[in-house]
């Protein structure tokens, strides 16, 4: 007597004849006769799966680190019979291999070695499982490292040396900054001073030429009047000019001035004093 057996699409199904393995049943309807001892013995997924694997080793450096792996693999449709009978437990059987390849070969790597050549640790896994996998019927699509974990205490390393390193790096940084700064603080201090003594320079020259200018011309209206005396009433003029504007500030709360007419020739006398050693100091330099 037959029935019908129904089959999901990207699956296949195994057909057993009194425990005999006879064919591979494609997706859909497929007619099977139980009194003659056909049963379907199971089903196979022929889509791709994932599996998640972590394994734990150590580096060349001596630094324990997981990497995490993920592994996509599916069952050949030609050998489904084999990835049916061969093995028992597939998923154990990938991991063992994935354990056994990462194990050989994380060893002989630095640290920094593994995070670089991911990849390549990714393409021996790939090849080993592939060359054992394809005996049994499986075909391995891709193998991800997707993370690489060291020991806590080694990150916390880790992120120390590279924060000393930019700290470092901020403090060379700092430095030139500072540096900059102090340079064109001395600069401008340089030109300053140069444009106040230029300056100072210019008022000294355009007084010298004003009292110049100022006995010239009083000497000329005045017939009889000698250098010394229009000096001297200069003076006292500039002398009376400095009172009023020391006595018209706001910010002048008391100051004594010893006062009288003595001392107007007195200042007079150390001007010429002052003028005369002046000339004599520049005549022995020339």
């Amino acid at each position: 007597m037959a029935c019908w057996v129904c089959v999901d699409q990207a699956s296949v199904g195994i057909l057993e004849k009194w425990g005999r393995f006879v064919r591979v049943l494609e997706p859909g309807f497929s007619c099977i006769v139980p009194c003659l001892g056909e049963f379907v013995a199971g089903t196979l997924s022929l889509k791709v799966q994932y599996l998640d694997v972590r394994c734990e080793t150590k580096t060349k450096d001596n630094v324990f680190v997981s990497l995490d792996c993920s592994i996509q693999y599916r069952v050949v449709r030609g050998n489904a019979d084999d990835a049916f009978y061969e093995l028992q437990n597939p998923e154990q059987q990938i991991r063992s291999y994935v354990f056994d390849v990462i194990r050989a070969s994380v060893p002989k790597l630095s640290l920094d070695d593994v995070f670089e050549q991911k990849s390549e640790i990714a393409k021996s896994v790939s090849e080993e499982l592939e060359k054992v996998m394809s005996a049994y019927g499986y075909s391995i699509e891709q193998i991800l490292i997707v993370d690489i974990l060291p020991d806590a205490a080694v990150r916390r390393a880790m992120n120390e040396i590279n924060a000393a390193q930019r700290m470092r790096m901020a403090a060379v940084e700092k430095g030139e900054a500072e540096k900059i700064l102090q340079v064109k603080r001395a600069e401008g201090d340089a030109e300053s001073k140069y444009l106040s003594g230029v300056g100072v320079a210019r008022q000294r020259q355009a007084i010298t030429d004003g009292l110049r200018e100022s006995v010239l011309t009083f000497s000329q209206d005045v017939p009889g009047t000698s250098a010394k005396e229009v000096m001297e009433m200069v003076m006292v003029t500039q002398y009376f000019d400095t009172l009023k504007d020391i006595g018209a500030s706001s910010k002048t709360s008391a100051v004594f001035i010893p006062h009288g007419p003595a001392h107007v020739s007195d200042i007079a006398q150390q001007l010429r004093d002052g003028v005369l050693q002046a000339n004599t100091a520049v005549s022995l330099m020339d």
